[in-house]
């Protein structure tokens, strides 16, 4: 599982990147972001010499499967921003979406989409891993936050905090 880890690590770079600068093509944007991301971690891993020409290998199969989870988080919170928007103002009292960090507010962008509209993904475990990214990414409160608005929402849902449906999705 430390994949869909990376995946939504990705997904949360790519839905910042997004909040600050959306583009106007998804697609050109999207294949951006994940070239300059193999290519990032390609030449962090190989360590060219100043001026050296770095050919960057095609993506291996487990690569290909982080982006495939990845692309699919962040068209699905694209998809539905309007209405993940309105249940996180439902949810944060007090609290201006756009006042809010930019990390944070995409992680639980990232956390309703998943507990809404991936059935094959249990609540509690998209609960913890945007806890987790967000700890990562923000600050040391900001777990608490995001845990605290996500709890709210998985206890509106009509399915089980702790099981998946049986069929995968992408």
């Amino acid at each position: 599982m430390r994949k869909r880890r990376e995946a939504r690590e990705r997904a949360i770079q790519f839905l910042f990147q997004h909040d600050l600068n959306p583009p106007e093509n998804i697609e050109t944007a999207l294949n951006q972001f994940w070239e300059t991301q193999r290519a990032s971690a390609f030449s962090e891993g190989q360590g060219p010499t100043w001026g050296e020409r770095v050919t960057v290998p095609p993506p291996s199969a487990e690569e290909a499967a982080t982006r495939i989870f990845a692309d699919a988080l962040i068209r699905g919170v694209l998809e539905n921003l309007t209405s993940i928007d309105d249940v996180i103002r439902r949810h944060a009292k007090n609290w201006d979406l756009h006042r809010m960090a930019i990390v944070d507010r995409n992680v639980m962008r990232l956390g309703v989409y998943e507990i809404l509209h991936r059935d094959d993904i249990p609540p509690v475990v998209s609960i913890n891993e945007a806890v987790d990214v967000a700890k990562k990414f923000s600050t040391a409160d900001s777990g608490k936050f995001v845990n605290g608005i996500l709890d709210k929402v998985k206890d509106e849902i009509l399915r089980p905090a702790r099981t998946a449906k049986d069929t995968p999705a992408a």
